[in-house]
């Protein structure tokens, strides 16, 4: 049997020359999966014996890996928000870039009383619901998405951090199954333009859902609908936040101004100076 060094030694070199940039670190991920141990055990049992059945595991997986499967899916989660979440081919793999929305939902709900009521729109893994949920032991939050596939994988992640009690989840096209008025709706929709499809990443395209992904020719399709559909579900100076993608700033910005209903509308960059959410307060109602 071989040490613990050598087999992540010989697993990262595959990776590398496959053209992985990150291969060490995806290589540390994938070797502690198959020894169900933490990354610490690969420096203090260095020179350890691998089993050979998790030997021949770890090289199945890299070999997935090598044809451009991503890490997260190999091993069936993913962390966000400092929590892990289950995730396979019906949910999007949850984006770091995706907590600057958590945090300005965080932010918009900052100092308001009483029980709070969210609605977390193409919810996907429950990613965005479960972590807010996590941070808002009182609030009440619902959940769609379109796919049943997705809501079953949202209830999973739910119930294993023991908020499933407290996520209403919905199989809708986003308010199609909705009820009642929110405090503020969140929503990371699809958000790639058709013609964009074919040149993301096959880790991308050939793993994770399409319909996730792609929203007409300007890949702002839900965005629109979304600003027009709200007025009907979001309280007087409630919050919208939507998650945007690369180039759609002005776009976003341009139709919630549009709407006609919305005030303090502004952008949030992520840490690459990309601009990554659009977040706007419904104007209060003048009698």
């Amino acid at each position: 049997m071989n040490s613990i060094k050598k087999v992540l030694h010989s697993g990262a070199e595959l990776l590398k020359t496959s053209g992985r940039p990150a291969c060490r670190l995806e290589a540390e991920i994938l070797l502690c999966h198959c020894l169900g141990s933490d990354r610490a055990l690969l420096y203090r049992g260095a020179e350890e014996a691998v089993p050979s059945d998790a030997e021949n595991r770890f090289r199945e997986l890299v070999g997935r890996r090598i044809r451009g499967e991503p890490v997260a899916q190999i091993i069936g989660k993913k962390e966000f928000w400092s929590l892990s979440f289950e995730v396979n081919r019906d949910v999007l793999i949850p984006r770091p870039e995706t907590e600057i929305l958590v945090e300005e939902a965080l932010d918009a709900l900052a100092g308001r009383k009483g029980k709070l009521k969210i609605l977390d729109l193409c919810t996907g893994s429950g990613a965005i619901a479960v972590a807010l949920a996590s941070e808002l032991p009182d609030a009440e939050i619902t959940a769609t998405d379109i796919s049943p596939r997705a809501l079953e994988t949202a209830h999973r992640n739910a119930e294993k951090h023991s908020v499933g009690q407290r996520i209403t989840f919905l199989s809708g096209d986003l308010f199609a199954s909705v009820d009642g008025s929110f405090d503020l709706i969140a929503a990371n929709p699809p958000y790639i333009a058709e013609k964009e499809w074919t040149e993301l990443e096959p880790g991308v395209r050939l793993y994770e859902p399409r319909e996730a992904l792609v929203a007409g020719p300007d890949g702002m399709e839900f965005h629109r609908r979304i600003a027009g559909e709200s007025a009907a579900y979001l309280k007087e100076e409630g919050v919208l936040i939507m998650e945007i993608g690369w180039g759609q700033g002005d776009g976003a910005a341009g139709i919630l101004e549009k709407a006609g209903i919305f005030e303090e509308i502004a952008l949030r960059s992520d840490y690459s100076g990309i601009p990554r959410t659009v977040r706007a307060r419904r104007k209060k109602i003048r009698g």
